[in-house]
């Protein structure tokens, strides 16, 4: 199906009622670019991070959008909008420029335009993650590929908490170790491990939706023997007990399944705790430390930090 995307310049004053008109126009919602965003201060109780664009937003004014299917009543449709938007002026209310502007959009643009951003990353001298829809050559024969699907899931393997838990799963996994991926996404640490030597790894998710992903993604590396995935929260109900655990996850949860992951590893067993925001670097390391685990190494990309730590 194919959509008319109508955007209308006007002024902040007249959001509110340029919405209406959308509503009343059979809209479902309504997006609104207002510059204004660009200087609020933003609440990041769980390490959030908030980058948007000044390219994304007007220089002046705001842009109100909504979203019709191009049928035979758009054309009125879109005369009512315009025959709206004049009445607003008997009011007095100050509309800006009032442009109204039309824009043909195709369904599947919006499900795959975001692909074109995706390409592949170079992750280590050894590992390359490429999505399933690029021709990649190996650069040398001990390159290691991880090919994704992110599909629904959060992680597509290049953002830079999944870039510090993949260095620090290399760097110390060794052949043969059992592994926990708690909180998996796509499945991209689980897929790493494997292909990195471990004997067996339970990837677990919360969301279902993660956990249908992690399985297709690990199908597509062909580490299926290798990685069982599960719907689980965090490690509860998690017994036996393994060399590795990985979590790229917000400090905020890190903080509240550290004993778990104490309780879960082997005496001299390695957590790596990554999705961790600066400002909650201490915190993360105050709760390992509450929990017996010895932190032995932290690193650091953009705004993120990844730490790895030993059970005493």
């Amino acid at each position: 199906m194919n959509w008319s995307e109508i955007s209308i310049h006007t002024t902040a004053e007249a959001v509110e009622a340029v919405s209406s008109i959308f509503y009343e126009a059979g809209a479902g919602g309504v997006v609104i670019e207002d510059p204004e965003i660009l200087e609020r201060e933003w609440s990041t109780p769980f390490g959030e991070i908030y980058h948007l664009s000044p390219d994304d937003f007007p220089t002046d004014g705001v842009i109100v959008k909504a979203y019709f299917p191009v049928n035979s009543y758009l054309g009125e449709t879109v005369e009512e909008i315009k025959s709206q938007l004049d009445e607003l002026l008997t009011y007095g209310l100050d509309i800006g420029k009032g442009t109204v502007t039309l824009t043909e959009i195709h369904e599947d643009d919006w499900a795959t335009a975001w692909k074109k951003y995706y390409k592949p990353v170079k992750i280590s001298d050894r590992i390359t993650i490429t999505p399933i829809w690029e021709d990649y050559q190996p650069a040398h024969s001990d390159e290691l590929i991880i090919e994704m699907d992110p599909g629904m899931a959060f992680g597509t393997g290049t953002h830079p908490t999944t870039v510090l838990c993949i260095r620090a799963i290399e760097k110390y996994i060794t052949a043969g170790d059992k592994v926990y991926d708690v909180g998996t996404g796509t499945g991209i640490l689980s897929i790493a491990a494997a292909k990195l030597g471990a004997d067996s790894i339970i990837a677990m998710d919360l969301d279902e939706i993660a956990v249908r992903s992690a399985d297709a993604n690990c199908e597509i590396n062909k580490v299926s023997s290798q990685v069982h995935v599960k719907q689980n929260n965090l490690l509860d109900g998690v017994t036996d007990q393994v060399e590795l655990v990985v979590a790229n996850i917000l400090a905020e949860v890190i903080v509240r399944f550290t004993d778990d992951v104490e309780r879960v590893l082997l005496p001299g067993g390695t957590f790596i705790a990554s999705g961790i925001i600066g400002a909650r670097e201490a915190d993360v390391k105050n709760a390992l430390a509450d929990s017996n685990l010895e932190v032995i190494e932290t690193v650091y990309m953009e705004d993120w930090v990844a730490i790895v730590a030993k059970k005493r």
